[in-house]
């Protein structure tokens, strides 16, 4: 089997459940710029030392492809989705917002804007977080144009956007404690 189709030489792509689509379309627009975070997210996971972190890193790009699944569905197809594939569920919002808040007891945070760059890995999951951003735009827009039939996809963009600005800083704190079990830096 070859990667090579031709069935995009024309501008069109496929949806995972909803048919061909161009290749901007608000769908395409979304998972695309959640891929690029994805891979942003490779990129600091092949940088990451801490083990820990670096698993923590894998498993969060496989939620984000339970995300593109959502966004790569077109408007009525969702049932489609839920038969063959996981969805964004609340359970997943809030352990996100569990890891931010225990975060945010463990790593001190700056007075000030956060310039990136601090460290390899900081600058990388800086990236990933400024993708998901976009991802998290795009998604809005499919929401307004009532392609979006779950709203914990924009609930979970949004948590993770505010995680991978506290890994970055926990990475750049040199603090390799596992989001699971904190301490207080001394």
């Amino acid at each position: 089997m070859s990667i090579t189709t031709k069935g995009g030489d024309t501008g069109e792509t496929g949806l995972l459940y909803g048919g061909r689509v161009a290749k901007d379309d608000a769908h395409t627009e979304a998972y695309g710029a959640l891929d690029e975070a994805i891979s942003a997210l490779g990129l600091a996971r092949a940088l990451e030392a801490d083990a820990q972190r670096a698993e923590r890193l894998l498993a969060l790009q496989r939620e984000l492809f339970v995300v593109g699944a959502e966004l790569a569905t077109g408007r009525g197809f969702r049932p489609d989705l839920e038969r063959h594939f996981a969805v964004v569920t609340p359970a997943m919002v809030d352990a996100l917002h569990a890891e931010i808040t225990a975060l945010e007891a463990a790593v001190p945070l700056p007075a000030g804007f956060v310039v990136p760059g601090g460290t390899p890995v900081g600058a990388a999951l800086d990236m990933a977080r400024t993708l998901v951003r976009r991802a998290e735009r795009r998604a809005v827009s499919l929401q307004r144009g009532g392609d979006l039939e779950n709203p914990e996809v924009l609930r979970y963009l949004n948590r993770c956007s505010d995680l991978l600005f506290m890994l970055a800083r926990q990475a750049e704190h040199g603090d390799t404690t596992p989001t699971g079990g904190h301490r207080r830096p001394s």
